[in-house]
């Protein structure tokens, strides 16, 4: 996903990838959240993965959440398993012609002043300007740069496979002493997934058919014939955040960042908002129409985003045990979450769409996405994220045809009038005064919402897409 926001912003990029193919192992992560999907939407690409996918209208949090009265076009959860979600990212990157250094990896880097050496697992190397970790949980990429990657030890387990079973498997979910259980047919028809809670938390190395044989009798009272996996693996709720987001020319991103147990399915959503939001920061600063300082924004932005989901899922982990006094406590949530504003609360969190950048005072648009509002221009009607597909800053105009000029900033930000009479409604928030104008980051998010009149509009102008 940061290789084709940079592609897009005409950045030179590459990706360095030990895998020799795209094919994955394992279906991996299940699915996307609505403001991942509305990300998505932005760059025009949304309707190929909607096509391969199911949407469903709920979102979890220790039970079923309602999103189907949110306001957003898509207020669904999209289930799609990540092994899908990379191939279609992979093919999009390759449209954009970016270039994808297979089958080795990075074995170490220096950083100086002007970029970032890059050592090469084959013996080569590369020189870059700036060095972005996306290398998961254990990123190599992170323990060179020497960035902390703080948080808390695991304390439960679950196994995790997809193979094929002789036997018919009790499918679905059940639940004993140890915590939930689940087998479920593949998309294939042929083999099953299943993910079961360890008794106590599991050794630090991977599991084997075997513990997944013992762990399904122990359970079910029977292995079910399974034979052939394809992925065998054991997930933790072990819960970390790197202090720092960027040292130097060297930034993280994705799993590299944060690691968290997936209860919501949140963690591919949230590394892929993460390279949404560095993106255009990272270009404008290698083309040099913003200072460096704009990448200090990416920590201060999205180390917060991933903390809130680190505390969610925290929370939801604890009500995963089994002992009685965290039922009865499970119990009184589900009752309150039944209620309006607590479940449009929960729903805005696990969603994404309630995120909040602090970007300081002034109208209730400030930080949050930008709606995708259908706008009246000159050329007919046309959808806020159509405008945005292009990863180009926007300024809309309400008021009167060509009253606002920008022309110090014309290269850099789209400005199109507009007008729009409808209401303006947030989710969680609900409803919020119609601005003169507003302006959009390249990542969805306003910059600045007001009286186009206001010197606030050059300042923020100024502040995110550099000096005139």
């Amino acid at each position: 996903m940061l290789a084709g926001e940079l592609a897009l912003a005409q950045i030179d990029v590459a990706i360095v990838e030990r895998r020799a193919n795209q094919d994955v192992a394992g279906s991996r992560a299940g699915g996307l959240h609505s403001r991942t999907i509305e990300v998505l939407d932005q760059r025009g690409i949304a309707e190929r993965f909607l096509s391969q996918g199911q949407t469903y209208p709920i979102v979890h949090f220790h039970t079923r959440l309602d999103i189907s009265d949110f306001p957003t076009r898509h207020n669904y959860v999209l289930g799609l398993w990540q092994k899908h979600i990379e191939r279609i990212l992979a093919d999009w990157v390759d449209e954009l012609a970016v270039p994808i250094y297979r089958e080795r990896g990075v074995t170490g880097f220096t950083q100086d002043d002007t970029g970032v050496d890059v050592e090469l697992s084959d013996g080569g190397s590369l020189r870059t300007q700036y060095l972005v970790g996306c290398d998961g949980g254990r990123s190599l990429i992170r323990k060179i740069a020497g960035i902390e990657f703080a948080g808390w030890e695991p304390t439960m387990s679950w196994l995790i496979a997809e193979a094929e079973m002789t036997g018919e498997p009790e499918w679905g979910i059940r639940h004993n002493d140890a915590g939930m259980q689940a087998i479920g047919k593949l998309e294939d028809g042929q083999r099953a997934r299943m993910v079961l809670t360890e008794p106590q938390l599991g050794p630090a190395c991977e599991p084997t058919l075997q513990d997944i044989r013992e762990a399904l009798i122990a359970v079910y009272g029977s292995d079910f014939g399974i034979h052939s996996p394809t992925w065998i693996s054991r997930f933790t709720d072990m819960t970390r955040q790197a202090v720092n987001y960027r040292k130097g020319r060297v930034l993280l991103a994705g799993d590299a960042a944060h690691v968290h147990p997936p209860m919501g399915g949140q963690g591919l959503n949230l590394g892929v908002q993460d390279a949404v939001n560095l993106g255009w920061k990272l270009a404008q600063v290698i083309k040099r129409m913003s200072p460096e300082s704009l990448l200090d924004t990416y920590h201060a932005e999205r180390h917060p985003a991933a903390a809130r989901v680190l505390h969610n899922t925290m929370a939801q982990t604890a009500l995963h045990r089994t002992d009685d006094r965290t039922k009865a406590l499970g119990d009184i949530f589900a009752e309150i979450f039944a209620m309006d504003e607590p479940r449009k609360r929960l729903v805005g969190m696990m969603s994404g769409l309630d995120v909040h950048y602090d970007i300081g005072e002034g109208h209730p648009l400030l930080g949050r996405r930008m709606p995708d509002l259908d706008l009246v221009a000159v050329d007919g009607t046309v959808r806020v994220f159509t405008l945005l597909h292009d990863a180009r800053p926007i300024l809309l105009n309400f008021g009167k045809p060509g009253s606002v000029g920008i022309d110090p900033w014309a290269d850099r930000i789209r400005l199109v009038d507009a007008t729009y009479t409808d209401s303006w409604e947030l989710p969680v928030i609900g409803v919020v005064p119609a601005p003169a104008a507003v302006l959009i980051r390249p990542d969805g998010y306003v910059a600045w919402a007001g009286d186009p009149g206001q010197s606030s509009l050059a300042d923020a102008l100024t502040a995110w897409f550099g000096s005139p």
